[in-house]
């Protein structure tokens, strides 16, 4: 465990979340996970059931930031991350979609030009303005030592989803489509580009701290592909976003990139990395030092369900390794909903030196 040794570096931020991106290595690391809302919580099933469907949980400003909140009550998370979901973004634009009880998303495939064409930047206005609402209700209301991140699916992934029409195992339609007519596919990287700064833009203008770009599905393509639909892409948004926003940290997490995360770090700008449950922590400890970036992640979600001496032992071993780093204490991906929620309670506990 780390020892209980007062920070370096000047004072901490008032939102101790907020501190290692100010240059401040803190001796007890922020904590936040993701998935941090979700059903594995009784108030979130409740909330949900009283929405009566997941979009609309998600553009009903009162009950996003009811389910938003939740975890922050229970656990006292150094951070909030506003509920949402990656895939607001193309339903903004028009694209359908549907998420059926206990399946995943449903969308009608985005595969051609003329597909493409059918989507609209201005219709997103109304969509994203109650996410916007969400997020100023947010800054309202929690405590104010909670930062709040707000967030947006890469555009890689995000279009993994708008190609296949639903989740996938190996991406292949939008792989197909990126190999078959590059130029064709970059206009739906373009325009995803394009709506996420926006989209971004309004969550920092409506009070996020921070902002967190998911790219999920970044492991699933080549070297040769990775740079061009990961890494450009991001960069764009990212540079964009410090124009507008000097101070707001971006942290990016390409999960499944592996050694292609240094690469990642030091071509888009982004101040974080999130570190999935298959980086190793020597690694998080190590790689990333000549970087000037925060080091986000990594336990596996699956320790949280099991909880107990295999969920202490490698929290222990994490907190070791990155004991005088610029580090917040994370997942490598998000909680799953068998978690027990007292296990959540037991690793913030341990986190804090417990």
């Amino acid at each position: 465990m780390p020892s209980k040794t007062s920070s370096r570096g000047g004072p901490v931020a008032k939102r101790r979340f907020l501190a290692p991106f100010a240059g401040e290595t803190l001796a007890v690391p922020p904590i936040w996970l993701m998935r941090q809302a979700g059903r594995y919580l009784p108030e979130y099933r409740a909330t949900r059931e009283k929405a009566g469907g997941f979009l609309n949980l998600c553009y009903t400003p009162e009950l996003a930031a009811e389910v938003t909140l939740q975890p922050i009550r229970r656990y006292g998370f150094d951070a909030a991350i506003l509920f949402s979901d990656i895939l607001v973004v193309p339903d903004a634009l028009g694209q359908r979609l549907t998420f059926a009880a206990g399946e995943g998303p449903q969308l009608e495939p985005v595969r051609t030009l003329a597909d493409l064409g059918r989507l609209d930047p201005g219709k997103t206005g109304d969509k994203f303005g109650r996410v916007f609402e969400t997020v100023a209700r947010l800054r309202q209301d929690l405590p104010d030592e909670t930062a709040l991140i707000g967030f947006c699916g890469a555009p890689w992934t995000v279009a993994t989803y708008m190609v296949q029409g639903e989740g996938s195992t190996d991406q292949a339609e939008a792989r197909l489509w990126a190999y078959r007519d590059p130029e064709g596919f970059a206009r739906l990287i373009d325009l995803l580009v394009d709506t996420s700064i926006g989209y971004l833009d309004g969550q920092v203008k409506a009070g996020a701290d921070c902002l967190q770009i998911f790219d999920t599905w970044a492991g699933t393509l080549p070297d040769s592909e990775f740079d061009r639909w990961v890494v450009e892409p991001t960069r764009r948004i990212v540079s964009t976003i410090k124009e507008r926003h000097p101070t707001v940290p971006v942290i990016g997490f390409p999960r499944g990139a592996g050694a292609s995360s240094l690469w990642y770090v030091s071509e888009t700008g982004v101040d974080g990395i999130g570190c999935d449950t298959a980086m190793p922590p020597y690694m998080m400890g190590e790689a990333f030092d000549g970087e000037n970036v925060v080091v986000q992640g990594n336990l596996d979600p699956l320790l949280l369900v099991v909880g107990g001496a295999a969920m202490d032992e490698r929290v222990d071993e994490i907190l070791e390794l990155m004991d005088g780093k610029r580090f917040i204490f994370n997942l490598g991906h998000g909680i799953v909903p068998q978690t027990p929620p007292e296990h959540v309670a037991r690793l913030v506990e341990r986190v804090r030196g417990g």
